[in-house]
């Protein structure tokens, strides 16, 4: 970790860019001018470059919060991730700081921090109870994370994400547009796999766009540790998926099979019948031992 303390702006290229390695991760404290009631305000820059190794990324994302409460949040007055040498430059912070102040809908720019922020987010270990409770983030792929946009966007219909296990990583296998029709054909007989589908239809003669997430996982033909991962991914992947992608899913199965994954099927899943039937009356019973029925006579 480098700690400028050159507080003018004119020094942050001179005083930040010479200490970058290529494949090294590192963070970086600049102080600015500004203060608080707790001194000077620090500007923390997290730099973990693509083709870094795995493990550093990992390791660096996830002491992350562990430096910035260290070095004590309230000095912190903003922060950066980057994973090149031209975002994390005086340009780069400026284009990070326009990001932050756009209202409406997300710019570019807003996209790509977004998805630095995922990444970075996936890199957590999972150390903590409430993690562990969770489940467990694994690092997805840029890849994958670009194909969730273009599906968000409507110019493909189709991803199918798989997991590496050696690496512990998402990864996708396949994203495009194909036939619904000829969606079970792309299910896996001898692994497990993620499917995020856009499913179009038309209900009660309205169009309508539905995003599926479909989890294959083909009975005991897989591992005990493939079946348990799978399993322990999925609910990390789906806050990714919705919270920080903003990809609105509508409805999330679980087939075994290729076969089970019709139009029909998706269909009835999305939009599922209400059995609503008005119970007939029934007369309730008499008090039990009540004794013979009693005659009167009438006067």
């Amino acid at each position: 970790m480098f700690i400028s303390f050159f507080t003018h702006f004119s020094h942050y290229n001179l005083m930040v860019l010479p200490f970058l390695e290529d494949a090294q991760p590192c963070y970086i404290l600049f102080r600015l001018d500004s203060r608080n009631e707790n001194g000077y305000q620090w500007l923390l820059l997290a730099y973990s470059p693509d083709e870094s190794p795995v493990r550093q990324k990992m390791l660096y994302a996830a002491t992350r919060a562990t430096v910035k409460m260290e070095f004590g949040l309230v000095h912190i007055k903003d922060e950066m991730f980057s994973t090149t040498k031209r975002d994390i430059s005086y340009t780069g912070y400026q284009h990070h700081l326009q990001a932050k102040a756009a209202p409406g809908p997300m710019t570019d720019a807003e996209e790509e921090l977004a998805r630095l922020k995922i990444e970075e987010r996936t890199y957590h270990t999972v150390d903590t109870k409430q993690e562990t409770l969770k489940g467990i983030a694994f690092p997805i792929s840029r890849e994958a994370l670009d194909s969730m946009v273009e599906l968000r966007e409507r110019r493909i219909n189709y991803i199918q994400l798989s997991i590496d296990i050696p690496r512990e990583t998402i990864n996708q296998e396949m994203a495009g547009n194909i036939r619904q029709s000829e969606l079970g054909r792309e299910v896996p007989e001898d692994h497990a796999r993620y499917h995020l589908v856009n499913f179009r239809h038309t209900h009660e003669g309205d169009y309508m766009e539905s995003i599926v997430f479909i989890y294959s996982m083909p009975g005991y033909t897989c591992s005990v540790k493939e079946r348990m991962l799978y399993s322990s991914c999925k609910a990390p992947l789906l806050e990714t998926i919705e919270q920080y992608v903003k990809l609105p899913i509508a409805r999330k199965v679980e087939i075994d099979n290729g076969l089970e994954l019709t139009e029909e099927f998706l269909y009835h899943e999305v939009h599922p019948k209400e059995h609503a039937y008005k119970a007939a009356f029934a007369k309730p019973k008499g008090p039990p031992n009540r004794g013979a029925r009693r005659i009167t006579k009438k006067e």
